[in-house]
């Protein structure tokens, strides 16, 4: 058995992301393959000595207390390395309220603020920081581009995408420190690793790393049995009950709300559909939307006027939790993700499993994940969405069809084979 590290960056996040929800996937399969598995988290105020006050600081975030302004300045360009202390998860706290965020673990590791420390020191020196453990692992697998490293130990890091890059208008990221960093791992990485043949070329072509040191090892798709096995007519009064649509009768979008989801170019597609299904759209606003965003303000959560025909209803909500998500997506007539740009594209395959036709873009990795199971637009073009509104819309044969291809599709990215390429990865360093 082998001790794997990886890191808690997006899993500390109150908010769930993509990443996190990968890293979270990663730490259950490093269990099933019979690694020992820790977490690294880089929470602020954790730093008691006594381990029952480390335990109750790490699920209190009103425990963290922000460093005086020297003391944070004299972190951040201090070059010397982090030091991580365990957190005791002794069962003393109640920590059933964290279940769904937590991964799986062995062991949990605290170094205060490393994150945000690390990107200050790496702006500042240029440079990685080294983080010292009381057990050295053998492999550190960070799941995002952070300037951190193991000493000792096998250090591969996930670049998911380079939308920072191929979209620069899209995120809000220092694209200078970005890059940099990108060829700062590229140089001294053990390896890089990626979830799809799109961002793998990219990858390659962006930062000129050698092409047998990034391995693709796409993602799996898996949904708890206890969700699939809703019945339907659960599902129905809970889709009823939390938008007051029909089973199988809204079109469904889900995720954050930012430019490359494509947010306006479907809402302008559903408006000139004149179609009178609701859209339904599930996500938090995240950053550069403002624009966008201001027909779906307009719209959003309103009833049509009398006699308009030109349109049905849009209704946002800004969260649901898990369990709704699922009925939701199990009681769309369709799921919409005509993204301008994705490293993966997990919520196409979260709709297949699920048993929920799809209209997905035809750029970035989404034709390697969608297959041939999925109606596939040119997301820039709002009347080819348009055209697969209506062709969704209107024939239940062709939803059907699609349904039962999404299933075949999915099956491809299951947990197992998943497993096994990372097994093969592993394999190498271990």
């Amino acid at each position: 058995m082998k001790h794997v590290l990886i890191d808690g960056y997006n899993l500390g996040l109150e908010k769930g992301t993509g990443v996190a929800t990968y890293a979270r996937n990663l730490s259950y399969e490093l269990g099933r393959l019979g690694h020992r598995t820790s977490v690294l988290y880089g929470l602020q105020g954790l730093a008691a000595r006594e381990p029952l006050l480390r335990e109750i600081g790490f699920f209190d975030a009103g425990t963290a207390r922000p460093q005086g302004r020297l003391r944070d300045l004299a972190g951040l360009l201090s070059p010397r390395a982090a030091r991580a202390a365990a957190v005791p998860v002794t069962g003393q706290v109640v920590t059933r309220q964290f279940d769904a965020r937590l991964p799986h673990h062995d062991t949990l590791y605290n170094a205060g603020d490393v994150f945000r420390r690390a990107n200050g020191r790496f702006h500042a020196w240029g440079a990685t920081t080294t983080v010292r453990l009381p057990e050295r692992p053998d492999l550190a697998h960070w799941t995002y581009p952070l300037p951190l490293r193991v000493a000792g130990a096998a250090n591969l890091y996930t670049l998911h995408d380079l939308v920072p890059l191929r979209l620069p208008y899209a995120t809000l990221d220092n694209k200078r420190h970005y890059l940099k960093l990108l060829r700062t791992l590229a140089r001294h990485a053990d390896h890089l690793v990626t979830v799809s043949e799109c961002s793998r070329r990219d990858i390659i072509d962006l930062t000129g790393i050698a092409p047998d040191r990034v391995t693709n090892t796409y993602q799996a798709v898996d949904i708890p049995a206890r969700y699939l096995a809703t019945p339907d007519e659960q599902v129905a009064r809970e889709v009823e009950g939390a938008i007051g649509a029909g089973y199988k009768d809204y079109f469904l979008f889900w995720g954050s709300i930012e430019p490359k989801k494509n947010i306006g170019r479907i809402v302008e597609a559903y408006m000139a559909s004149g179609l009178a299904t609701p859209l339904v759209i599930v996500g938090a606003r995240a950053w550069r939307a403002e624009g966008e965003l201001r027909l779906l303000d307009a719209l959003a959560n309103g009833k049509p006027a009398r006699g308009d025909v030109r349109r049905g209803r849009i209704i946002q909500l800004p969260y649901a939790p898990f369990g709704l998500l699922v009925s939701l997506i199990r009681g769309a007539k369709a799921a919409l993700f005509p993204s301008l740009y994705e490293g993966f594209g997990l919520p196409v395959l979260e709709a297949m499993l699920l048993g929920t036709p799809v209209l997905c873009s035809d750029t970035s990795s989404l034709p390697e994940v969608a297959g041939d199971a999925a109606i596939a637009v040119d997301p820039y073009d709002t009347a080819a969405i348009t055209a697969g509104l209506h062709a969704l819309d209107g024939d239940a044969g062709l939803r059907a069809d699609l349904a039962a291809r999404g299933r075949v599709q999915a099956a491809l990215f299951s947990p197992d084979r998943y497993r096994a390429r990372l097994a093969a990865l592993y394999q190498r360093f271990l």
